[in-house]
């Protein structure tokens, strides 16, 4: 009921557990009003259930530009409560920035995982390579990927970032302190970090385009109209995006990577398949970063 309530403001409501998420569209006074009204309404909702708003975990991010007259008059609050405004917030692990660059999540995940990688080598006796590289994996590698289809980055200088922590490392191993990175991967059995998110962000095409995954097809991709019998049969079209997050954003970079994907190598019949057979295929001239 809270989300059909939200709907009569234009206001969009997203809901995780006990967390939510309210956003709507602001370009003039009138679209202010109408958001506040719908934050008075979602106060009233939660008094009549007896439900308490963590207000002091409230804030207000701001995505885009908007009228400095808006902006001077854009002061939310809840049950007379003003909310703050901020540059970023963190919303289910990731932190989005108001410009959504994902510099800010990139490092601090970078920062914590470096520094869990430093706990392993100092709290392990054993210096055995395939004990530490398996702890890496465990508790390091995930804090670099979680949910990176939505934060990956595009430049090249954060895409080094991240490499980084496991390039480090990996050279700290017993036996690999001389050889190359190539090298230090080819005999851990390793990819490098960029090539795994470019293999998640097939994955997760792989899902939407087949329905695998509950999300809309339509939100994300739109068939392509070319009647081109050369490749596989579920190509997608390229959208064109006014900025550069946009440009860079899962839906757009993943377009011409899919459609490049060769049918007489990649399995599209299963999940399984295709994530098998992807392996297969190198992907160099998609990476901004060379082991």
């Amino acid at each position: 009921e809270l989300i059909e309530l939200m709907k009569r403001y234009g206001v969009t409501i997203k809901l995780f557990a006990d967390d939510s998420k309210l956003y709507a569209e602001i370009v003039d006074i009138s679209d202010v009003r109408k958001f506040q009204a719908a934050l008075d309404q979602l106060s009233d909702w939660a008094a009549s259930w007896q439900l308490n708003i963590s207000i002091d975990k409230c804030c207000v991010l701001n995505i885009g530009k908007i009228p400095s007259n808006v902006a001077a008059s854009a002061n939310y609050s809840i049950d007379g409560h003003a909310l703050p405004l901020v540059n970023s917030c963190r919303d289910l692990g990731i932190i989005v920035s108001h410009d959504m660059s994902p510099r800010l999540h990139i490092n601090a995940m970078v920062l914590r995982a470096q520094q869990r990688a430093n706990v392993i080598l100092r709290c392990f006796i054993s210096r055995d390579p395939g004990l530490l590289m398996r702890a890496f994996l465990v508790y390091v590698r995930p804090m670099l990927e979680f949910n990176s289809v939505v934060w990956s980055p595009h430049l090249k200088c954060d895409v080094n970032k991240i490499e980084r922590v496991q390039r480090r490392f990996t050279k700290r191993l017993q036996g690999l302190k001389f050889c190359s990175y190539a090298e230090r991967l080819k005999r851990l059995d390793l990819m490098t970090l960029e090539l795994r998110r470019l293999h998640m962000d097939l994955t997760m095409c792989y899902k939407i385009v087949f329905k695998l995954i509950d999300l809309n097809f339509d939100d994300f991709f739109k068939v392509s109209p070319s009647s081109s019998t050369r490749g596989h049969p579920y190509k997608l079209y390229r959208q064109r995006g006014d900025i550069t997050a946009r440009e860079n954003f899962f839906s757009q970079r993943v377009v011409n990577i899919w459609n490049n994907l060769s049918d007489k190598i990649v399995d599209f019949t299963s999940l399984n398949s295709f994530n098998r057979t992807i392996r297969l295929i190198n992907f160099c001239q998609y990476l901004k970063c060379s082991a």
